[in-house]
């Protein structure tokens, strides 16, 4: 008898202690100041959902600037990622650092337990998506990937209509618009510009900055389908604001279906991330997160529509991110934050780098041969 109310007492004492912890808030440490995203984070009214325990920066200046700006204490602020973890203790990290350091903080934070988000693209180099995703099953921690365009209505409805509904027929075309005047024209920081036009810390410049939406959003629509070719042209127009790295680039991947047009530039007149999907019998556009112009199998007429919302779990990267630590969301293999599908954006980056620089077509199974 006295087992048995043991037993009782010890599943109400673990259901309440389990209770409590999806309660609290995730630990958050920030890994990084340089990538002008990082302002979404600390202009947030906190939900209850992350507490943010520590920030790596080294550059002081910086850290009391944005301290001035957004509110935070400076004994938060540590000059190293190593200190930060040491003494902060957080349960996650979300880096703001150059996307070449994304390597270095997935592996020095994974073998500890703790779950890491990066800003798109999840690498620079196929190299070092592959050493990313390693560490991060091996420890069995959480490695997403936050692009803004994840948080889109319209992005889910399209979605639901290709795969769920069948409502346009078979896709035959994707086409990408993304991007806007140029980092510099929208002024963009100093210390963003001082890496995002660098070839090595960002890998290249409008190519993999606006051209990861577009492989990170065909390869979700597409389920996770590699391609057969791909290939890319890219071109300075404005050498004297970027004179290491593209501004234009243009990308073409075939499947074998379906062809994708990736258009990504830092001389649109406008900002701009949209997307048409042609199939056999109908289209679908999203022209902004809740903007559509849809045409429908068996319809004479073209409609509009507004995507409702995502859900209140599901509406930005932080309370995602949150939601998949404690456990109240679960990351589908297929996700868009998820490393599957961001493996596959890196690989496309590199083949269209690669194509970019021969003037040849990747064949994907050649040059991926494992």
């Amino acid at each position: 008898m006295k087992k048995s109310i043991l037993a009782v007492l010890f599943l109400l004492f673990a259901l309440i202690s389990s209770s409590q912890n999806l309660k609290k808030p995730v630990r958050v440490g920030i890994v990084g100041l340089v990538h002008d995203h990082v302002r979404g984070l600390l202009n947030r009214t906190n939900p209850g959902d992350m507490e943010i325990v520590g920030i790596a920066e080294p550059n002081r200046s910086l850290a009391e600037a944005y301290s001035k700006q957004f509110g935070y204490r400076m004994d938060l602020v540590y000059n190293s990622l190593e200190e930060m973890i040491a003494k902060a203790k957080p349960e996650a990290v979300m880096a703001f650092n150059s996307t070449f350091d994304h390597l270095k903080t997935v592996e020095y934070c994974a073998p500890r337990g703790i779950h890491i988000m990066v800003e798109k693209p999840l690498a620079v180099s196929v190299d070092h998506a592959t050493k990313m995703i390693a560490a991060a099953k091996k420890n069995n921690v959480y490695l997403l990937t936050n692009y803004e365009t994840t948080w889109y209505g319209s992005n889910k409805v399209a979605w639901e209509m290709v795969n769920d509904g069948h409502k346009i027929g078979d896709v035959r075309k994707i086409v990408f618009h993304t991007g806007h005047k140029g980092p510099l024209e929208i002024g963009c920081s100093a210390q963003f510009l001082n890496w995002l036009t660098d070839p090595v810390q960002n890998g290249g410049g409008a190519v993999m900055d606006f051209g990861c939406y577009g492989a990170n959003l065909c390869t979700w629509l597409l389920q996770d389908q590699v391609p057969l070719t791909v290939s890319a042209v890219t071109q300075t127009f404005k050498p004297d604001v970027y004179p290491k790295v593209d501004d234009e680039a243009t990308i073409v991947i075939t499947y074998p279906k379906t062809q994708v047009i990736i258009q990504a530039s830092w001389n649109w007149p406008v900002g701009r991330k949209d997307m048409e999907v042609y199939g056999k019998t109908g289209f679908v556009f999203c022209l902004d997160k809740e903007n559509m112009v849809v045409l429908e199998t068996d319809q004479k007429e073209k409609s509009t529509l507004k995507a409702p919302l995502l859900s209140e779990n599901s509406r930005d990267p932080f309370i995602y991110f949150a939601g998949v630590i404690r456990g109240t969301l679960k990351m589908g293999r297929r996700d868009l934050s998820g490393p599957e599908n961001n493996e596959i954006v890196v690989k496309i980056l590199e083949a269209a780098k690669q194509s970019a620089t021969t003037g040849k077509k990747v064949v994907w199974k050649d040059y991926y041969k494992n």
